[in-house]
C-alpha cells in the first residue's frame, strides 16, 4: 500500500523535513504497526501547562533507598510497575544471607555498577558494569556483589525474557548469540551448615530451609538456564541516510514489554537526515528510559542513573537544545535501557519519592 500524501510533506519520513515544520510520528503498535507523519507548525512538546494525572515523569534513582541498601535481609524497591512488569531498584553493598526464588516473575537485572557474582542452580555467572543477568522464573540464586557501591535496576516480567526475532538481518545482527554467557555447574557439596531459600510466590514471601547449600547441581542440559549479555557486545543497527526507530536496538521481547539498548554510534551523515529522535506520542506504549552513561544528548538536565516514563498520548522528543544542535553532532555516546510497556505503567511509591514534578517543563527552553 502507498502511503497518501497531502499538504506541505517530504518524500520520505525524517528526510528533507520542510523548512520551519516539526515532524511527528503517529505510529501503532510501538513502531511496528500503521503511521503517519504530521508536519507541525510548532514543536509538539510546546505546552505551556497541564491538568490532570498524565504528564511527562522524570526520576533520579540516585535518590532511591531501597530497604536492601541498609538491611543484608532488605529487598530492591519497586517505583514503577503494571500488570505485565515491575521495575525496582537495589543498592545490595552485600551478600544475601539467603538464596532467593521468584515463582511470581522472570528477572532482568541490569548492572548500572557494580560487580560480583549470581550464584544460581545451573552455576555462578560474574557480573560486572553494563551487563544484563536473566534469571527466569523459580530459579534459586543469591547476588553476591564484591563492592559496596552497587546500582542494580531490576525488570521483572509475567513472560520470559527471549532474543528478538532479527529477520532480514540475519541471526549475527545486533548481538552475535556466541556472546551470550551461561553458567557452568559449580556445586557446593561441602557447605553443611542451614540454608534458607526465600520464595516469592503469590505476592508473599515464604521460607524453606536445608541443612545443606541448595546450590548442589552437578551437571545440566536443555534450553531453560540464567545467561547474561553486556552493553560493548551489543552492535546497533545503523543507517548513515535515515534515523531509524527505536525498535532496531531491541535486546529483549517479553509479555507486555520490549526491552531496548543504546550504545553509541555514529550519526546520519546526509545532510537532510534528522539527527535526534523524532517527536511521537507513544500511541500504544508507555516508554522507560534508563539513563545508564555518556553524553544524554537530546534531554537537558539528565545525568547516570536518573529515568524518565513518557505515557501513551503525551508528545515526547528531543529538548529544544538538542533539537537546535543537531548538526553539531557526529555521533552518539550514550548508553541507556529503554523499556515499552504495552499495558500503562504507573508509579508506584518508590517512584513518586525521587520524582522531578516540574520535569514537564523542560521542554520550555
Amino acid at each position: 500500500m502507498y502511503p497518501l500524501k497531502k499538504g506541505k510533506v517530504p518524500n520520505q519520513a525524517h528526510v528533507g523535513i520542510p523548512e520551519g515544520t516539526f515532524e511527528e510520528e503517529h505510529g501503532r503498535k510501538g513502531f511496528f504497526g500503521k503511521t503517519a507523519h504530521l508536519y507541525h507548525a510548532h514543536p509538539p512538546t510546546g505546552w505551556i501547562r497541564f491538568e490532570g494525572s498524565l504528564r511527562p515523569h522524570k526520576f533520579d534513582l540516585n535518590e532511591a533507598k531501597p530497604s536492601d541498601l541498609t538491611d543484608p535481609r532488605g529487598v530492591p524497591l519497586p517505583f514503577l510497575g503494571n500488570a505485565d512488569v515491575r521495575l525496582s531498584v537495589s543498592r545490595r553493598p552485600a551478600p544475601m544471607p539467603y538464596y532467593c526464588r521468584n515463582a511470581d516473575w522472570d528477572e532482568l537485572w541490569f548492572v548500572h555498577r557494580g560487580q560480583g557474582t549470581v550464584e544460581t542452580d545451573f552455576g555462578p555467572l560474574p557480573f560486572e558494569r553494563g551487563d544484563y543477568l536473566v534469571i527466569p522464573r523459580a530459579v534459586t540464586y543469591r547476588m553476591v556483589p564484591e563492592s559496596t557501591d552497587n546500582f542494580f535496576l531490576l525488570v521483572e516480567s509475567k513472560g520470559e525474557f527471549e532474543q528478538p526475532e532479527k529477520g532480514l538481518i540475519g541471526q549475527h545482527a545486533l548481538y552475535d548469540p556466541g556472546v551470550i554467557v551461561v553458567p557452568e555447574p559449580a556445586p557446593q557439596l561441602d557447605d553443611n551448615r542451614e540454608w534458607e531459600v526465600r520464595i516469592l510466590a503469590d505476592g508473599e514471601y515464604s521460607s524453606v530451609f536445608y541443612p545443606w547449600n541448595p546450590i548442589d547441581v552437578v551437571g545440566w542440559k536443555g534450553d531453560l538456564t540464567a545467561w547474561k549479555i553486556n552493553l560493548r557486545d551489543i552492535r546497533p543497527v545503523m543507517s548513515h541516510r535515515a534515523h531509524l526507530p527505536p525498535s532496531v536496538h531491541t535486546t529483549f521481547v517479553t509479555s507486555g514489554a520490549v526491552v531496548c539498548s543504546f550504545v553509541p554510534r555514529p550519526l546520519e551523515e546526509d545532510a537532510d537526515a534528522l539527527r535526534v529522535p523524532f517527536f511521537h506520542r507513544n500511541t500504544d506504549y508507555d516508554e522507560f528510559l534508563f539513563y545508564h552513561d555518556g553524553d544524554f544528548f537530546s534531554r537537558d538536565n539528565i545525568r547516570a542513573g536518573m529515568a524518565t516514563l513518557h505515557p501513551r498520548g503525551i508528545h515526547h522528543g528531543p529538548h529544544p537544545k538538542a533539537l537546535a544542535n543537531q548538526r553539531q553532532k557526529t555521533h552518539t555516546d550514550e548508553y541507556a535501557v529503554m523499556l515499552d510497556g504495552l499495558n500503562p505503567i504507573r508509579v508506584l511509591e518508590g517512584g513518586q519519592a525521587v520524582e522531578d514534578p516540574d520535569y514537564w517543563r523542560s521542554w520550555q527552553g
